[in-house]
C-alpha cells in the first residue's frame, strides 16, 4: 500500500518541480519587483499603441499616414541604439531606466491632454512619437541588459526572458481589450492617460531594488571605437550574426501585420475598434502560450530549429490570414502568428543573451534592438506602401511568403551555425560536453539542437 502510495505522489510532484522551474527566475526578489511594475506599466503601453492606431486612422483614414507615422515613432530607435549599446556598458542601468521611464511617462501624459481636450492634430502625433522613439532608443538596449543585474543565476536568464515575454503578451492579451471598449466608450485620451499612470509602477519597482555593487568598469575608449568593436563582434561571429539578420527581416516584413490591422479589421472584416482589440488580443493569447512554452524549458539546448520553424509558422499564418473574411477564422489565425512571432523573437533574445560575452552585451543588444525596433520604422512605410499599392490583403500575403523563404534559407545555414556555437556553451557552462553528446534533456533553449557532427 506504502509502495502504492508512493508512486502514485511521483506525478505530483514531478508537476509541482515542473510549476516551480517555470518561475524559477521570480526566486530573485529585484526580477519580481521588475516583474510586477513592468506588468502593470506594459498593459498601458499595449493601450496607448492601440488608441494610437486607431486616432491616427480616425484623423486622416489613410493607410499611408498609419505608416509615416510609425516610422516616425520608431526611426530614432534605429539610430540611437547602437550609441545607447555602448552607453549601456559603461552607464549605471538603473538610473538610466528610471529616466527613460519618467520621460515616457511625460510623453504619453502630454498625448492624453492633447486628445482629451480635443486639441489633438496629427503633428502632435508625429512629435510626440519621435520622443518616444528616441527615449526607446536608450530604454530598450538598458532594459535588456540589465536582466543579467536582476537574476544573479546566469542559468536562470533563459526562465528570466520568457518570463517577460510572458509578460509582454499578457499585457498585449489585455491592453488592446481594454482599448477596444474604452475608445468605443469614452474615447482614445483615457488610454493614454492610463498608460501615462501606469509608469508609477515600474519607477517604484526600480527604485526598490537592491543590487550587488557594481564591479570595475574597464578603461573607456573612445565611444565610436567601442561602437567599432561591438559591430566587429556581433556580425563577424556567425551564430550571432545569423540570429540578427533573420530577426530583422522577421521585423521588417513579418511584423506589417501590426499597421495593418486597423485596415484590416475595418475594410476586410467590416468591424471597428472592438473588433481591432479582439484580433491583437488574439495575437496576445497566442504569444502568451508561446512563452509558456518557452518558460517550460530548462536547458539550453533546441532553440535554432525552434526559431527557424516559428519564422515558418508566422510566414504560413500571414498568408492564410491573407484569405480570411470570417472574423472567428481571423482570430484564429491570429492566435497562431501571435504563438509564431513570440517564440522567433524571445528564442533569438535567449540565444544572443547566453551567448555574448558580458563586456559585450549592451553592444550587442543594442544590434537585437535595431533588428526588432529599428526594422519596425521601415516595415511601418513598407506596410503602408504595400497597402496602398496593391491592397491590405496583397500585403499580408506577400510578407508571409518572404517570411517563409527567409526560414528556409536559416535551416540551411543551422548545421554550421551550431557547430560555431557549441564550444561557446559548453565553456560557459550552460551545456555539459559528453563526448559531443548534447544533455539528455534536450527540450532547452538555444541555437544548438544537437552537438556539431564532426565531435
Amino acid at each position: 500500500m506504502l509502495a502504492e502510495l508512493s508512486m502514485a505522489s511521483i506525478p505530483n510532484c514531478s508537476r509541482r518541480m515542473h510549476l516551480a522551474q517555470l518561475w524559477r527566475a521570480l526566486r530573485s526578489r529585484n526580477y519580481r519587483l521588475f516583474f510586477g511594475g513592468q506588468g502593470i506599466s506594459l498593459i498601458g503601453t499595449w493601450m496607448q499603441r492601440i488608441a494610437l492606431s486607431w486616432l491616427v486612422y480616425r484623423l486622416t483614414g489613410s493607410a499611408m499616414m498609419l505608416g509615416a507615422v510609425g516610422f516616425a515613432s520608431q526611426v530614432p530607435t534605429f539610430l540611437l541604439a547602437p550609441l545607447a549599446g555602448v552607453l549601456s556598458d559603461r552607464w549605471n542601468l538603473r538610473k538610466v531606466l528610471v529616466v527613460t521611464q519618467v520621460l515616457a511617462m511625460v510623453q504619453a501624459l502630454a498625448l492624453a491632454v492633447l486628445t482629451l481636450t480635443d486639441t489633438v492634430a496629427v503633428w502632435h502625433v508625429f512629435a510626440l512619437g519621435i520622443a518616444l522613439g528616441a527615449i526607446n532608443g536608450f530604454d530598450v538596449p538598458a532594459r535588456q541588459t540589465f536582466v543579467v543585474q536582476m537574476v544573479p543565476k546566469v542559468e536562470d536568464v533563459p526562465n528570466a526572458i520568457a518570463l517577460n515575454s510572458l509578460l509582454v503578451n499578457s499585457a498585449r492579451l489585455i491592453g488592446p481589450s481594454l482599448a477596444g471598449i474604452l475608445i468605443g466608450l469614452v474615447g482614445e485620451g483615457v488610454c493614454f492617460l492610463a498608460n501615462g499612470l501606469s509608469y508609477v509602477a515600474v519607477v517604484a519597482a526600480l527604485l526598490a531594488m537592491q543590487l550587488p555593487a557594481r564591479r570595475a568598469r574597464p578603461p573607456q575608449t573612445h565611444v565610436l571605437r567601442d561602437l567599432t568593436q561591438g559591430f566587429r563582434y556581433a556580425f563577424g561571429f556567425a551564430p550571432i550574426r545569423g540570429v540578427l539578420l533573420l530577426l530583422a527581416l522577421v521585423s521588417l516584413v513579418g511584423m506589417t501585420y501590426v499597421v495593418l490591422m486597423p485596415i484590416f479589421a475595418t475594410d476586410v472584416l467590416h468591424g471597428g475598434p472592438h473588433t481591432l482589440g479582439f484580433l491583437m488580443a488574439a495575437a496576445g493569447g497566442g504569444a502568451v502560450a508561446g512563452a509558456f512554452y518557452l518558460a517550460g524549458r530548462q536547458s539550453v539546448v533546441g532553440l535554432g530549429d525552434t526559431i527557424t520553424r516559428a519564422t515558418l509558422l508566422l510566414g504560413a499564418g500571414l498568408a492564410v490570414l491573407s484569405w480570411a473574411r470570417l472574423e472567428w477564422l481571423a482570430l484564429a489565425l491570429m492566435v497562431v502568428i501571435g504563438f509564431a512571432a513570440m517564440l522567433q523573437l524571445a528564442a533569438s533574445n535567449t540565444v544572443l543573451q547566453t551567448i555574448v560575452e558580458d563586456h559585450m552585451r549592451g553592444r550587442v543588444m543594442s544590434f537585437y534592438t535595431m533588428a526588432f525596433m529599428g526594422m519596425a520604422p521601415l516595415s511601418s512605410l513598407l506596410a503602408g506602401a504595400l497597402a496602398n499599392w496593391v491592397g491590405t490583403t496583397p500585403a499580408l500575403l506577400l510578407s508571409g511568403i518572404v517570411c517563409m523563404v527567409g526560414a528556409a534559407v536559416s535551416a540551411l545555414q543551422l548545421p554550421a551555425l551550431r557547430a560555431l556555437a557549441w564550444p561557446v556553451y559548453v565553456r560557459k557552462g550552460l551545456i555539459a560536453d559528453v563526448a559531443g553528446a548534447a544533455p539528455a534533456d534536450a527540450h532547452g533553449a538555444t541555437l544548438i539542437a544537437a552537438p556539431p557532427a564532426d565531435r
